[in-house]
């Protein structure tokens, strides 16, 4: 069986959107899945479109994301350069092969004819061909008065070019529909359509894996395989990705959709891991298998062509907010208060409070970190309540009851020396039994009072760990004042 080799070959014109990242995932995977290779290659022939920095980002997302590459830039490798801009002669070389072969042509056509050609068909019009039948002399012609030229791929007239995709089968297109397409530029760089080409036959790939969007085009590409007399590729093409309009109507993933790039991702809180681990399953399921939460690791070993469906997928923030919430589950809690306390000392400053703590609270409770910090507004500042919040229908309680509460465990609270949450609660247990109110009802009057608001991470003992003791007994006196006689 002969070795699989997948590439990843992104253009370096911004950060990695979400698709890229998961064709990369499906490229390394069925490599690895494969025992095979994957390589790693810049497109940077769109000189026009390159963003500075773009490559270092794509570079440092393959690396914080686990997808290691055996050949590419800063590995190297027996096939290189890497990078396409430093491979212009061998596109120029390849280029005049498949002149001399005669399946392209020189194009001499003018900036301002094209132009033209383009303005009277109203936009719709492609190429004319005018140069595709120009003599050997006329062509000489042209080269020796120097001027500026490209060279077009000569597409048969007639009959139809079919090929066979792993996912979508058998794709066909009549010869007739296709333009005779730029290879090489008037500036010496190839054009996407060629470069890829070459360069996946000159690297050996095996498996050419993209999204869908490329299944019309691949034919003029198959046509070039031929051309050369080099054994095709198998090709996957993977569905297209979707979000969720506002109007609940469903379109191509884009900006308008929220954060579509990795890197937007890990800034919104998410994890790496939980952002692969969710994209893996967004066009592709496992057989036989419920499961949903996977390492790397294991991916690798059950991944195969198959199981890609044909359908597009729709992008869930809700869906990945749970992968995300999972797998900070799965944190040590050391790990993840390293990561949680710096943002929650940029929104919670003031001294004595018990960050610590806090962030054992939210550990469990939170789909990101950055939501971490939307969470403790109440801890951040003594947060405006209404009083009817201390009624509450469970613990059949009313604020004349909680005001109650508050002055009797006040004077006991303030004599308290442990001020640790076990100590703390068995205190407001132990007052519960000796007046024989609900302990529900104690732990509501208490909490509600501390925290101000109904809903928050953690019970009445906790919240009052984190205050410590001079900010809780503030925050009961504040609500004995706001309660009245």
């Amino acid at each position: 069986m002969t070795e699989i080799v997948t590439r990843f070959a992104p253009s370096p014109t911004g950060f990695m959107h979400i698709g890229n990242l998961r064709t990369a995932l499906y490229a390394w995977l069925l490599a690895r899945a494969g025992n095979g290779k994957f390589i790693v290659r810049i497109e940077d022939t769109d000189q026009v479109r390159l963003v500075e920095g773009a490559v270092e980002v794509i570079l440092q997302t393959l690396s914080q994301t686990g997808l290691n590459y055996d050949e590419g830039p800063g590995v190297g490798g027996p096939n290189g350069p890497y990078v396409q801009s430093e491979r212009k002669e061998i596109y120029r070389k390849y280029a005049e092969e498949l002149v001399a072969k005669g399946h392209a042509y020189y194009c001499f056509c003018t900036a301002e004819r094209l132009q033209q050609l383009h303005d009277e068909s109203d936009g719709v019009g492609g190429y004319d061909r005018h140069c595709r039948n120009l003599s050997e002399d006329e062509v000489a012609a042209h080269l020796a008065n120097g001027e500026p030229y490209v060279i077009r791929q000569k597409i048969p007239l007639d009959g139809v070019t079919s090929y066979t995709d792993e996912v979508f089968g058998e794709i066909s297109m009549e010869n007739k529909e296709m333009q005779d397409q730029i290879l090489l530029k008037a500036d010496g760089y190839p054009t996407y359509n060629f470069a890829h080409v070459v360069d996946d036959y000159l690297m050996g790939v095996t498996h050419v894996v993209r999204g869908s969007e490329y299944l019309t085009s691949t034919p003029k590409y198959v046509l070039l395989y031929d051309a050369f007399g080099w054994p095709r590729p198998h090709y996957v093409h993977l569905p297209l990705l979707m979000g969720q309009n506002e109007d609940g109507k469903i379109s191509k993933l884009s900006k308008r959709h929220g954060a579509v790039s990795f890197q937007d991702l890990l800034q919104a809180g998410y994890l790496p891991q939980a952002i692969v681990n969710y994209i893996a399953l967004l066009g592709w399921c496992p057989k036989d298998c419920n499961q949903e939460i996977f390492t790397l690791e294991e991916l690798c070993k059950i991944f195969s062509i198959d199981g890609i469906s044909k359908s597009p997928s729709v992008f869930d923030y809700g869906k990945l907010n749970w992968f995300n919430s999972e797998y900070i589950k799965q944190m040590p809690e050391e790990t993840c208060a390293e990561r949680v306390i710096p943002l929650l000392r940029q929104k919670c400053p003031a001294p004595g409070l018990r960050l610590d703590k806090l962030a054992a609270l939210l550990h469990t409770r939170v789909c990101t970190f950055n939501e971490a910090a939307d969470m403790v507004d109440f801890v951040a500042e003594r947060l405006p309540l209404d009083l009817s919040a201390y009624t509450n229908k469970k613990n059949k309680t009313t604020p004349e009851l909680c005001r109650q509460i508050l002055l009797e465990v006040q004077p006991q609270l303030d004599a308290c020396q442990d001020w640790q949450n076990d100590a703390l609660f068995a205190l407001l247990k132990a007052y519960a039994e000796a007046s024989g109110i609900k302990a529900g009802a104690v732990m509501w009057a208490v909490r509600i009072a501390v925290a101000r608001k109904m809903v928050t991470p953690g019970g009445a003992t906790e919240l009052m760990e984190v205050f410590g003791k001079q900010e809780s007994l503030a925050r009961i006196e504040l609500a004995l004042q706001e309660l009245g006689d």
